[in-house]
């Protein structure tokens, strides 16, 4: 309960300054649209058109984040979508706003806020995005297995130790397609230079039926 709290006091306060800048910005948008010729119903498309095209875009850029899709080139499409659309927004508030300094940043605010809001948004889906699994290979500098305890017997003597020995061969020949090395037979079983040396020796003279 608490998680869904503090995702709601986290996440509303970024919906709500988005919603905010982007009503601000269909309004000079729509102004503008207007203004040359685009009256009635078509104003409001080119402005619902403009802000849609941002939040596909953010949209889009968060998926790609969750999935841990990559650009190929220096700047993604939906990325370059974004800025496109936030550079129309931005030149339609400065040119519906009056000539002067505050004229200019007040009616350039609602796009800079909403260009915060995605950038917020963008930051919370990327500490959201799925970590990769960690995929554990099994190589042939892996941990040795444990070898029965049967080391201090004399070579030759041992014949669970000389099967084990022949085992670990066998499943490495049918894994790697190659036989095993003396050194790779001494890693895998965990035993001295010289009983490893000894055991090879004997599974290569006498293979296993």
């Amino acid at each position: 309960m608490s998680r869904i709290r503090s995702a709601v006091l986290d996440t509303t306060p970024v919906l709500v300054l988005a919603v905010i800048a982007a009503v601000g910005s269909f309004t000079h948008i729509s102004d503008l649209a207007a203004r040359h010729g685009q009256t009635g119903w078509q104003s409001w498309a080119v402005a619902v058109c403009i802000d849609l095209m941002c939040v596909m875009a953010a949209r889009e850029l968060q998926r790609d984040k969750r999935t841990g899709r990559h650009s190929h080139g220096l700047i993604s499409w939906p990325a370059l979508v974004l800025t496109g659309g936030i550079v129309l927004t931005l030149a339609a508030n400065l040119a519906t706003a009056k000539p002067t300094v505050w004229g200019w940043i007040t009616a350039a605010t609602p796009a800079v806020a909403f260009l915060v809001a995605v950038s917020m948004l963008e930051r919370r889906a990327s500490h959201h995005a799925a970590a990769p699994v960690a995929v554990e290979l099994v190589t042939e500098e892996a941990e040795p297995e444990p070898a029965p305890a049967l080391e201090a017997a004399e070579p030759g003597q041992s014949p669970a130790l000389l099967a084990y020995a022949r085992r670990l061969a066998d499943d490495h020949h049918a894994t790697h397609h190659r036989p095993i090395t003396g050194e790779q037979l001494r890693t895998r079983m965990g035993v001295s230079p010289e009983l490893a040396a000894d055991l090879f020796a004997q599974i290569r003279k006498e293979p296993a039926a």
